[in-house]
């Protein structure tokens, strides 16, 4: 048993460092392509390189775009062995070994940074209201503050993000947690929840990288600022005591059943290899009489992938399993637009025709 616990958090300590190298890697990385581009525009007839110009200036400006988001990754990653018990000491005394990264790991840092858009930024403010604001203003209908105190209303959000959704119930006045898997994301949510204080301090290229379907060169190096709102306000106002993000796997962090009144999900129960268990999960965690909100597609995350196991079933199954668990389904609305990080003046643009569910616990 201990040799597997020993193996588990060789593993886990060796998978922190790779997220960390991957942020690294990120300038060097991105940095290669544009100077691919410039190598390649070199190599063009004279009369192709004057016609392209303001091409050669673009590509010029994505370099500086992409050392100054090297320089939020800088502030991202600064300390970050700190957010883990024992991760530091551990390092000192066995430094991990180098990780061999891919073409995916820096990937999962650019989506990161395009995060900060959608859950940060005055400009991802419609994306907030299309995807969030339904499942607080049903959390609020369900609890008002004449009738309860809200305090004691206990919400968890899993596949919290960069914690804004979480962030915006507890600003209601809820006590609400946010869980969070992914390193890439638990790594920026730290940054900007206890380690920046302010409104739009920071700058920030988020679509930078996305070289296809521009309207004007000025749309690809866009800047957003961020944060739109101070993330301290919480803390200052309520200490932490309303607030607060688990990491970890949402399946095995929960162990204790009928703990939450509320079950709040974005654009997460796609996420599972087999949503049955993260839906007969969020009915075991939620208290009898507990209320489960969910807004998202079925983008079934492992659907492609060679290396996981992953099954799809369809809405209308899935509301089966949903019924099959004890929930009852109390709202259920289909076809709401909703986004997830997209460029606004992008000639190319995914739009998710999402479900809402309000389902009770029988």
């Amino acid at each position: 048993m201990d040799k597997e616990l020993d193996e588990k958090s060789l593993q886990e300590r060796e998978h922190f460092f790779k997220i960390i190298q991957s942020f690294k890697a990120y300038k060097n990385f991105s940095r290669s392509i544009v100077n691919k581009r410039l190598a390649y525009l070199n190599t063009l007839p004279q009369v192709q390189q004057v016609a392209l110009k303001k091409y050669r200036n673009k590509l010029e400006q994505l370099v500086k775009c992409i050392d100054q988001n090297s320089r939020i990754i800088r502030l991202i990653i600064q300390d970050i062995e700190k957010l883990f018990e024992n991760v530091q000491h551990d390092w000192e005394q066995n430094p991990p070994s180098r990780p061999k990264l891919t073409v995916a790991d820096v990937d999962k840092v650019q989506i990161t940074l395009k995060q900060f858009y959608r859950d940060w930024s005055k400009d991802g403010s419609e994306e907030r209201l299309l995807c969030y604001e339904p499942i607080v203003a049903a959390i609020e209908e369900r609890f008002p503050a004449d009738t309860c105190r809200r305090e004691d209303i206990h919400v968890l959000v899993p596949g919290a993000g960069l914690g804004r959704l979480a962030f915006e119930i507890a600003r209601r006045g809820f006590t609400c947690q946010g869980n969070e898997f992914s390193l890439f994301m638990l790594f920026a949510s730290n940054f900007i929840l206890n380690r920046s204080g302010g409104v739009e301090i920071y700058e920030l290229y988020p679509w930078v990288h996305q070289c296809d379907n521009n309207m004007s060169a000025e749309d690809q190096v866009a800047p957003i600022r961020f944060p739109d709102v101070d993330p301290s306000e919480l803390y200052k106002m309520y200490g932490t005591s309303r607030f607060s993000m688990v990491a970890g796997d949402f399946l095995e962090v929960y162990n204790s059943d009928e703990q939450w009144d509320c079950v709040a999900t974005c654009f997460f129960i796609d996420c599972a290899n087999n949503i049955y268990t993260f839906i007969e999960k969020i009915y075991n965690v939620l208290k009898p009489g507990g209320v489960w909100i969910n807004l998202g597609p079925l983008q079934y995350h492992y659907s492609t992938s060679l290396n996981e196991d992953s099954i799809e079933p369809s809405f209308e199954v899935v509301t089966e399993i949903i019924k099959s668990l004890g929930f009852v389904i109390e709202v259920e609305k289909t076809g709401m637009r909703t986004l997830y990080s997209q460029n606004p003046k992008s000639m190319l643009k995914r739009v998710y025709d999402s479900v809402f569910l309000i389902c009770s616990k029988s």
